[in-house]
């Protein structure tokens, strides 16, 4: 239930934030939702009930990567920025491979999880200061629409303002529908994976983190090395094909097989769909102007928060209705937990599985006679394969929001 009011509330307030970082700037917006987006760690050492209702309002501000790859376009040309784009995705997979294994030495050295929640919020201060202090300004003022003095209207407010103009761009239409198809069962995939590797396929306890460690690893060389090579072979098109292919065929093995070796294999092929995300997004930057960047970003972001919200829910939903329960007991991750507010995730998101780098202690219930275990992953090729179709369609070209286009045009402030 929270993560889907979190969703919906990204969902609605990512394109209103990407466009008045457009206006104002991208250093204050960058501030303001990594502010939110760790706004709940600290709370995790006092009472539960509040963490709960500070992580589904920070759905609201959980626009940092939109922001972030605002702030790149303004940065760099279009032949760097796919690159930069990778590398920036690629981090987050880094970071994945990181804080499990801090979590892990600092419960056993210091003997408890406030020491994590701790450490995690000192970090998140440095970041503050970071931005405050380190952090330029990306945005020129000439390239603003207005000034901070200038009074915004209701109109220019309204949520759903931007995402009517997404709908009047042929083009960013089907992009943005490419994207809540690609992530519709990406998000659901990683919100129950770790467990149905433990559970159905049998993965021991450092299996599972093993397998963690591999699909962060292969996912930061996949944003990189493999994102630049395919993206100066064969575009942005293609590039966004073949992540979706793969995407297809990963879904496809974990839905029919449980043998350990095919999910290895299947992980190489999840790893590489991680591509899809920046290619998309270096698409739509690279036929954007400079002042619509974050408007046009932030509409990818509300997709994909709204699938953060729906895709969880609707694999919940299938393995239900297929007989095959997924139970965890014990607390949530706090790596994990405030991963899961943010808005992109680079492996598509992570399951609350992991207690500071431990598995928490896990049965099942499960319906012995059902033929396919992995049923939501086998539904989750399907819309893929759909955006397949839509990914087909598309021109690689610079054919869309200029400012030459008065229809066409995002400039919704």
């Amino acid at each position: 239930m929270v993560c889907s009011l979190q969703g919906l509330l990204s969902f609605l307030s990512a394109p209103l934030l990407g466009a008045l970082s457009d206006v104002w700037g991208r250093k204050s917006f960058l501030l303001i939702s990594v502010f939110f987006t760790c706004l709940p760690i600290p709370l995790l050492l006092f009472d539960s009930w509040l963490y709960f209702i500070v992580i589904a309002i920070s759905g609201i501000f959980s626009v940092t990567f939109s922001i972030v790859f605002a702030y790149v376009a303004d940065c760099t040309n279009e032949k760097q920025r796919s690159y930069s784009y990778g590398s920036v995705s690629a981090t987050f997979a880094a970071s994945l491979v990181v804080s499990p294994a801090l979590g892990t030495w600092l419960t056993s050295f210091a003997g408890g999880q406030n020491q994590v929640i701790i450490l995690a919020s000192i970090i998140t201060i440095f970041n503050l200061f970071f931005i405050i202090y380190i952090v330029p300004e990306s945005l020129p003022e000439t390239s603003r629409k207005t000034s901070w003095g200038s009074p915004i209207s209701w109109k220019q407010a309204d949520p759903f303002a931007s995402l009517g103009k997404a709908g009047s761009d042929p083009k960013l239409l089907l992009l943005s529908i490419m994207v809540f198809l690609s992530y519709l069962p990406e998000a659901g995939q990683y919100s129950c994976f770790f467990l149905y590797l433990r559970q159905i396929v049998g993965f021991s306890l450092l299996e599972v983190s093993v397998f963690i460690a591999f699909l962060c690893i292969a996912s930061v060389i996949a944003q990189t090395l493999v994102l630049t090579c395919l993206m100066h072979l064969v575009g942005h098109k293609y590039t966004i094909i073949f992540g979706l292919i793969v995407q297809a065929i990963q879904l496809f093995i974990y839905g029919v097989w449980t043998s350990k070796w095919l999910m290895w294999t299947a992980g190489v092929f999840a790893a590489l769909s991680t591509i899809i995300y920046p290619a998309i997004s270096a698409l739509v930057s690279k036929n954007a102007e400079p002042e619509q960047q974050g408007v046009v970003l932030g509409i990818l972001t509300g997709m994909r928060g709204l699938c953060n919200g729906l895709g969880p829910a609707l694999f919940g939903l299938i393995f239900y209705l297929s007989h095959v329960h997924l139970k965890e007991v014990g607390s949530v991750s706090v790596a994990m937990a405030a991963t899961s507010s943010n808005d992109i995730h680079g492996l598509g998101g992570v399951s609350p599985v992991l207690i500071n780098g431990t598995m928490s202690p896990t049965d099942i219930s499960m319906h012995e006679g059902g033929l396919f275990r992995g049923l939501p992953f086998l539904f989750g090729v399907i819309p893929v394969l759909i955006a397949l179709v839509v990914a087909l369609c598309i021109k690689d070209t610079n054919s869309f929001m200029k400012k030459s286009s008065e229809h066409n045009s995002l400039n919704v402030l």
